[in-house]
């Protein structure tokens, strides 16, 4: 949310929030959902927060607190058994859509305009491939800026697509992106734009973690067409990307099992962030504080000062780790 607020999820139910930039941390399991993987996590303030959970059938859940985390209401269940909802992205604090994968020819997505309550909107989707859907990864396969445009990178079928809104999710198109492609595990995985035009693509084979690839791409006209952009350093898949915020910033952040690396010119050439693996995703509030996460609870926070990236350990990332495997 910003330079000291900050949210975070994982396995177990468990949540994290600092507010004070990452000095304290305070985490927690949500009521009746330690055995829930919250793979994606929305913030609106430091009281305002949604969870998704990401699994088939009723595993697919989305709550959200309006108290730092001290109660939490849950807004929505998935029914189909074939359902399985991957990641969200808001426009405001009101406003947002839920990606799942495919059931029957057609993507069950949800969209909420009011907060509290959830319908499905896939009737307004593109048809499906066969068993195409996002990656869960990260809960970064969707994207949303402004009050409108919104993204949603797909993979796991024959060809990998970007569905974009310019509607606030009322249609959606459907776009061709050249990431590695065609199996149930590649395809596009996270998405990420800084406005309205220009946004990046990171993707792979998750099958294939040690295998160099095309795993980049980059549009300029609002994610209608797609080039590959210079492969990261790091083998194996993208998980999560962020741009670095700032006026005109082309600078951005890929990380995945392999490694982590950072562009200063949208993907035109990278450099890898050394001893930084197996973090799978990122997302920054300014160039002083960007946040990434990964395995075992994990936290690390960067920091650029000009062109030089400095990074420490969280405070809070032994302390997750622990808890989470005590559970």
């Amino acid at each position: 949310m910003s330079d000291l607020v900050v949210w975070a999820s994982g396995t177990g139910g468990t949540y994290a929030v600092t507010t004070d930039g990452g000095d304290t941390w305070r985490s927690g399991v949500v009521p009746g959902a330690d055995s829930l993987e919250f793979r994606d996590v929305e913030a609106v303030s430091e009281r305002i927060a949604y969870l998704l959970a990401a699994g088939p059938g009723d595993r697919s859940r989305i709550y959200k607190t309006e108290d730092a985390g001290r109660s939490w209401s849950l807004q929505f269940t998935g029914r189909d058994t074939s359902a399985f909802y991957d990641c969200f992205a808001f426009w405001d604090e009101r406003r947002g859509f839920t990606m799942s994968d495919a059931v029957a020819g057609r993507f069950p997505v949800v969209r909420t305009s009011d907060g509290r309550t959830w319908s499905d909107i896939g009737e307004r989707l593109p048809p499906a491939q066969a068993g195409e859907g996002a990656f869960a990864a990260s809960g970064t396969c969707t994207a949303a800026v402004g009050d409108r445009h919104g993204w949603i990178a797909t993979g796991a079928a024959p060809r990998a697509r970007v569905l974009a809104t310019g509607d606030g999710g009322d249609t959606w198109q459907a776009h061709a992106v050249p990431v590695v492609q065609g199996s149930g595990t590649s395809g596009g995985i996270t998405i990420e734009f800084r406005d309205t035009l220009n946004g990046l693509l990171g993707g792979g084979d998750i099958a294939a973690p040690d295998s160099p690839a095309a795993n980049v791409a980059r549009s300029r006209d609002g994610g209608r067409t797609w080039l590959l952009a210079t492969p990261t350093p790091f083998p194996g898949a993208i998980y999560g990307l962020a741009y670095v915020p700032g006026p005109e910033s082309l600078m951005a952040v890929a990380t995945g099992p392999r490694g982590a690396a950072w562009t200063a010119d949208e993907a035109a050439s990278w450099v890898l962030l050394e001893g930084v693996g197996d973090y799978w995703a990122v997302a920054f509030a300014s160039p002083r504080a960007g946040w990434l996460v990964g395995t075992e609870g994990r936290i690390l926070k960067i920091a650029f000062r000009g062109t030089e990236a400095r990074r420490r350990e969280a405070p809070i990332g032994d302390y997750i780790g622990r808890s989470l495997a005590r559970r």
